[in-house]
This record gives C-alpha cells, structure tokens and sequence, in this order.
C-alpha cells in the first residue's frame, strides 16, 4: 500500500501519545489522513482544523438539526433496538456492524470494507485494513476503542481502482471523509459510523485496565453501562463489574491524563455525518441480553438497514429518569471537582445511581451532554482560540438548558458573543 508513513500501521497504533504524536499539530485523533497521500487535503479535511459538520450536514440532509433529540442524536429518519441473529459472540455486542459489511459484499454492492481488525499478538490495538472478503469483515467483530488511522487505507482504496466502497469508523474519521468525499472518485460510498468518545493510545488504554480490573490480561470486552458499572468480560465469559464512582481516575492522571486533546475536543460523539450509526448506549438493559441502537439517517442508511433487516430481531426503545438534575451538578463539577469519597459514601451513590438514575434514551441523552460540556470547558481551557473554529453551533443550543449554572459557574456567558 502506498503511504507516506515513517512506520507501517500496525506498529503506529503500539505507540504512546507522545510517540505518536511527534510533529503533529496540539489537536490530532490521527484519523489517517495526514499518513498518507491525502496529506495535503489535511486543512480543508481536519474536524480540529475546521469543524464542517454543520456544513457537510445541510450537503448531506439538505437541512441542519432540529431542536430536540437531533440536538444531540444528530438528524435521523429513524432509532430502532437491534439484535443480531444470531449473536456473533466474538463481537462486542450482536455483531450487527461487521454483519452488514459481510452482506454488503457478498451481495456484491461493494467491492472492499475499511474496518478494523486486532494487531497480530494484541487483543485491542486496533490495524485498520480493507477487507475484500465477507469471512475478512466478520473476522474484525470487537471493539478496539484506541485511536486508529483507518482513512490511511483509502490509500489502497485508490491504488486497486475501487469504486464501491463502505467505511466503518469514527466521527472525525467520517468528518473527513465527509469533506473529501467529491474528490475521491468512487461511484457508491456507504459510512457506517460508531459513536466514539473517549478514546485513546494503546498503552494508556493498558493502564486503564490495569487500574480497573483484578485481572486485566483476561479482559476481552469492557463497556461504560447503564447501570453505572464499567461491564469487563473475560476469557471465561464471567462479567465483572466496577461502579463508575469506584474508578480511581486519579491514579491515571484524571481524563487530561489519558484522553488525548483531540478527545476532549471532540463534538460528535453520535457521529452524526454517517449514514447509519451503530452502538449500544441507547438501548435497553440488561447487556447479557446483547441489544443495540441504530440510528437511520440518509436515504442510503435505509438502505443499509433493509438489508441487515432480515438478520435481526427488533426490540423496543425504553427510557427512564430524569437527567437534568445530574447534568447540572455535573457543571457544577466541571468547575470544583470533588475529592475521591470514601467507599462508604461511594457504595451508597453507586446504590442512588443504579435504583435512580437514567435509563435507555435517557441516559444516551445525559451522557451526550456531559461530553458536550465537558469537552467545551476542556477547549476553553486550553484551546480557546480555536473554538470559534472547532466547536459547532449545535453544541450551544444542546446545552441551552444548563446555560444558567454555567454563567453561575464559570462567570462568562456559554454561547460566545
């Protein structure tokens, strides 16, 4: 494969952030471009160079987000609860994304599938690679939540003359491929997008599980639940289970200390520019059960799920509690963060969390507005020059509602001037 990477993909996703990083701008989820011979097209690509989403959206639907849900789901025809029949128990969850780009190509609407599949001797370093084989994309099945330079293989893509193409990946991999979409030449594009939040180098993500589980090594699925319990399957397939309060961030050095800064600049968590989002947030309880969400957004997203329909069982969209009262002491959190509790205090808010806390749609919604607030107090704070360029109008409006304890808080407006 033609790039003009210093070191071949399967090496760059071992590296540390600072390694990986080296010479590269303050904001970079190192989304492939600038590793291959799509580096020049960086500036006018890079969702940390120029956030185009609300641009590439009214290309894409022929309008900009509605007030409601859109707000923070993104625009959609459609939020329907999936499971694949039947489950593929490799995959993270049913295994309904790399299911779809298996039938894609085994009927023969695309000629390779951009997805990610474990580097050779790991279990989560992810290798990006273009799969021409449903047995190749089925093989991918897991979750790899490092960051991944998988637009890097549009080198290839290129290189082999392929016109039909469908890409799995991220919100500033989709971003970009969004943005250079006209200039690609191919005749038919699907993007099946996963939301993401939160991701970040392989060895920080080897710590992370160090500090979480008993036994790290075992772990072969893990999961940020509903029930306010990071979810940890093992070899063995038993879940262990650790409260959400119980996690010693601080050990790891806080979120700055092992998100990268374009993680926590990050405004599209729903990967909204997609054709069809796939993941697990808004679904139902209990996660043994394997439910999904999807969200159908274009006319090629219908698509896309009237061909998978067929290999699914469809279940209901459930949601409970209220998150408002949450997201306004999260604010205020953002502005004094608390000290550790002792276990006492965290045993019985991890007993509140559960018996009180949201669910379903509701807690999809409650966590997307964290991000949202978290992430522009995080660019005001070290980035507040770009966020005129960076943070999207939408993301004001979706936090309307806290704008009040905001100003409180922080002593300056929410919305810029």
């Amino acid at each position: 494969m033609a790039t003009t990477s210093a070191r071949p993909l399967h090496e760059i996703t071992l590296l540390s952030q600072a390694e990986r990083f080296k010479g590269r701008p303050k904001l970079c989820s190192d989304c492939g471009v600038c590793g291959g011979e799509l580096r020049p097209a960086m500036a006018r690509s890079c969702v940390f160079v120029h956030n185009q989403h609300e641009t590439l959206e009214l290309r894409l639907h022929g309008r900009n987000r509605r007030d409601g849900d859109e707000l923070l789901f993104g625009i959609y025809r459609a939020i329907h609860v999936i499971r694949l029949r039947p489950v593929n128990p490799q995959a993270q969850w049913s295994g309904v994304v790399t299911a779809l780009g298996a039938l894609l190509l085994e009927q023969g609407l695309v000629d390779g599938v951009i997805t990610t599949r474990a580097v050779p001797g790991t279990r989560w370093a992810p290798l990006p690679f273009l799969a021409r084989t449903p047995a190749e994309v089925i093989a991918s099945a897991g979750n790899k939540p490092c960051l991944s330079p998988n637009l890097e293989v549009l080198d290839e893509v290129r290189a082999c003359g392929l016109k039909r193409l469908a890409f799995i990946g991220t919100g500033c991999q989709v971003h970009a491929l969004r943005a250079l979409e006209a200039e690609l030449g191919l005749e038919r594009l699907y993007v099946i997008g996963i939301p993401c939040t939160d991701n970040t180098a392989y060895p920080d993500l080897m710590r992370f599980l160090k500090v979480v589980s008993k036994s790290p090594e075992t772990v072969v699925h893990h999961e940020f639940m509903q029930d306010f319990r990071v979810h940890l399957r093992h070899e063995d397939g038993h879940i262990e289970k650790v409260n959400f309060v119980d996690l010693d961030v601080g050990t790891l050095g806080g979120e700055r200390g092992i998100f990268p800064p374009a993680c926590l600049s990050c405004f599209d968590y729903q990967n909204g520019l997609s054709d069809l989002t796939i993941g697990y947030m808004g679904a139902p309880l209990p996660p043994e059960e394997r439910w999904q969400w999807t969200l159908v957004r274009t006319e090629r997203g219908e698509e896309l799920f009237n061909l998978i329909r067929p290999c699914l069982e469809l279940g209901q969209p459930t949601q409970g509690g209220n998150r408002r009262p949450g997201m306004r002491a999260y604010v205020r959190m953002l502005r004094r963060p608390p000290r550790r509790p002792p276990a006492p205090v965290r045993k019985f808010v991890a007993w509140m969390q559960r018996s009180r806390g949201t669910k379903g749609l509701e807690f999809a919604r409650g966590v997307i507005e964290m991000k949202l607030m978290r992430n522009l107090v995080y660019v005001r704070d070290q980035h507040a020059r770009l966020e005129r360029r960076i943070v999207p109008g939408y993301v004001y409006r979706a936090l309307a509602d806290v704008a009040d304890v905001y100003e409180e808080e922080f002593g300056r407006p929410l919305t810029p001037p």
